[in-house]
């Protein structure tokens, strides 16, 4: 069957006897039923009959509303139709999340047609069978197959038409158009002509349901309108218990304003009562920059999408009660820091110093209420590739760096500037920005009355490393001490980021190993938290250097508790066990308890009892024995668990 007529005959005056723009502009108006059609056909079947109709009179009249460039009246209908053919392939994408959302992609403005539905007539099995085969076709296949069949177009001006539209590959889209082996003729079928229309009503029913929504809704929206706006007793009103949720209070304001930050003067530690963060002055060469300040402050307050949080346990997010502190505000590496502290946060922001804070800033909360002049001693500054900087308190007279696995080896210099930031030091527990326990680089700072050691563990506040018993902690002095920190240094990643404020080792029994192969220690570490609750307690055997592995090797944990107050200042007490192999091959059970226990017992697999705080029992691989210790005042416990 050859294809229609390209451009059909004008009606109305001879084209000689009107003038040349009217010409132009009335040859595709006189062909408007032929342009709906070409949309409907185009348009993609599952918007429904009555969307595609309403669709194509809309997509047409607004390829005639665009004006015609050509005088000459083909070129003109062929300008007009790109125009449908180009808005009912945009009809047919689908709508993506980021992008830019096409019009003819969403429903018709006008014609609009209320409480009826509007479908062409219906026809034969030869249409209905084509309807299906266009369904099943991309928009590209269906607008080839209309130029070809409707339009009477060759296979190079289709491509052409095609390819203005912005149908990416036509050749294509003519392949598969070959596919469709229905007759032409029926493209100029009643069943596909929007212009010669069926009519049906709506369901009333429904009708009724929608316009009841509609009018609760609105009236909904009137109530809450008007009592937001209702002066006297109402929400917001001069009156009101509060002002309403969009007002701006005037503190929370004045927070953010860089001027408003609060400065120590330096040199104020010195005469004060306190040494704490609240005696810090402002340092830094960046104290001055009020654009990055405001970035600052306006991160805290409504961090955006780029902005990336780290929180510590127990440590509001929220924005600043007032105008913090300022602590630092400098260039550190590769990026701008600024530290700031409001009496219970330090807040650290950092922004790449180049790239801006648009391609990525970062905002780390650290709870530090009740800080001491130990507590206070140093931040973390900066944390990258690996590499950490501290920045040091004003009271901080000298810094070095130690390595907890070399007890042996004395503490090199760690350069400051004069800020009091400290050259690059390497990150606890990795090796090439990854996890590896061959070395443990602490911070030693000395601050005239002690040497103390600060090591990271993954928040703001670095933590400080003590021994001895519960009731009396110390800091890390001595070489029985640093050789016992080696030996723990490892265990120290079961309580990174977790709020830690510090982790005290205590040896709380020495123990004779059967069959003479030397003393071994019993030590109880515990990590108290910033926030009371959350303390972690672990209980470790270190066997003699000489059978497990060396000095820097890490201690068995026998047990460890969560939320207990063992090892602790209220319960400075602790007992644990494990199965130990001798070198001859036989299998012990191990056990100690700290001074408070006067006999401990074991059932299940292993069974006896000893008097005294330590016990040694043969036993068998993969026993499981429980532990008992009676204490002085008469009471039974358990071990830690």
């Amino acid at each position: 069957m050859p294809p229609l007529r390209a451009v059909p005959p004008s009606a109305g005056r001879p084209y000689e006897e009107q003038p040349a723009g009217e010409r132009a502009e009335a040859g595709p108006a006189e062909h408007y039923a032929r342009l709906v059609r070409i949309a409907y056909l185009v348009l993609v079947p599952s918007l429904g009959r009555n969307r595609r109709v309403l669709s194509a009179h809309w997509l047409a009249q607004r390829a005639l509303a665009g004006g015609v460039r050509a005088a000459d009246p083909g070129r003109a209908y062929a300008h007009v139709r790109l125009r449908v053919v180009r808005s009912a392939l945009e009809a047919g994408l689908p709508l993506l999340r980021f992008a830019r959302p096409r019009r003819a992609q969403f429903p018709p403005v006008v014609p609009q047609v209320w409480g009826l539905r509007l479908f062409p007539h219906s026809c034969g099995a030869d249409e209905l069978a084509l309807e299906q085969a266009l369904a099943a076709s991309s928009g590209p296949c269906r607008a080839a197959h209309v130029l070809r069949g409707l339009e009477g177009l060759d296979d190079a001006e289709i491509c052409r038409v095609l390819d203005a539209a912005g149908v990416a590959d036509p050749r294509a889209a003519l392949l598969e158009a070959d596919a469709l082996t229905a007759p032409y003729t029926l493209l100029a079928s009643p069943e596909f002509d929007p212009c010669s229309l069926q009519v049906r009503p709506t369901d009333p029913a429904r009708r009724r349901r929608r316009g009841r929504t509609v009018l609760a809704g609105a009236g909904a929206l009137a109530v809450c309108g008007t009592l937001l706006l209702m002066p006297g007793d109402g929400l917001g009103g001069p009156r009101a218990a509060s002002a309403p949720f969009h007002a701006r209070h005037q503190s929370a304001q004045r927070a953010l304003d860089p001027a408003a930050l609060r400065r120590v003067p330096d040199g104020v530690w010195r005469a004060s009562t306190r040494r704490d963060f609240t005696v810090w002055p402002a340092r830094g060469d960046r104290t001055g920059d009020a654009g990055l300040l405001r970035r600052a402050l306006d991160s805290w307050a409504r961090p955006g999408p780029a902005v990336v949080s780290s929180v510590t346990p127990g440590t509001p997010d929220g924005p600043p009660m007032g105008p913090p502190q300022l602590l630092y505000a400098g260039e550190v590496g590769t990026a701008f820091v600024v530290l700031f502290h409001d009496g219970l946060r330090v807040v650290r922001y950092a922004e790449p110093r180049r790239a801006g804070p648009s391609r990525g800033a970062a905002l780390d909360f650290a709870r530090v209420d009740g800080a001491d002049a130990v507590a206070a001693s140093a931040l973390v500054v900066q944390r990258r590739a690996g590499r950490i900087r501290y920045l040091t308190a004003p009271w901080v007279r000298g810094a070095g760096a130690r390595d907890l696995l070399a007890p042996h080896t004395a503490a090199r210099p760690l350069p400051r500037d004069r800020h009091g930031v400290t050259d690059p030091l390497a990150v606890p527990g990795t090796a090439g920005g990854r996890a590896d326990c061959r070395s443990w680089q602490v911070l030693e700072v000395r601050d005239g009355t002690a040497t103390r050691l600060l090591t990271d563990l993954g928040e703001l506040t670095p933590v400080r490393l003590t021994s001895g018993a519960p009731s009396a902690p110390h800091d890390v002095a001595g070489r029985a001490e640093r050789e016992s920190w080696a030996r723990t240094a490892c265990l120290l990643p079961a309580v990174r980021s977790n709020g830690v404020r510090s982790v005290n080792s205590w040896p709380y029994a020495r123990q004779r190993l059967p069959e003479g192969e030397g003393d071994a220690l019993w030590f109880c570490t515990r990590a108290d938290t910033w926030r009371g609750s959350g303390s972690r307690v672990l209980a470790q055997f270190q066997a003699p250097p000489e059978l497990s592995g060396g000095t820097g090797a890490p201690g068995a944990v026998a047990a460890r508790a969560e939320d207990s107050p063992d090892c602790g200042i209220r319960r400075p007490r602790v007992l644990a066990g494990v199965l130990w192999k001798s070198d001859g091959g036989r299998w012990y059970v191990l056990a100690a308890g700290s001074r408070q226990f006067t006999s401990l017992t074991a059932t299940g697999g292993a069974k006896g009892r000893a008097d005294g705080r330590l016990l040694a029992l043969p036993t068998r691989e993969g026993d499981r024995p429980r532990l008992d210790g009676l204490l002085a005042d008469g009471s039974q416990v358990g071990s830690l668990r």
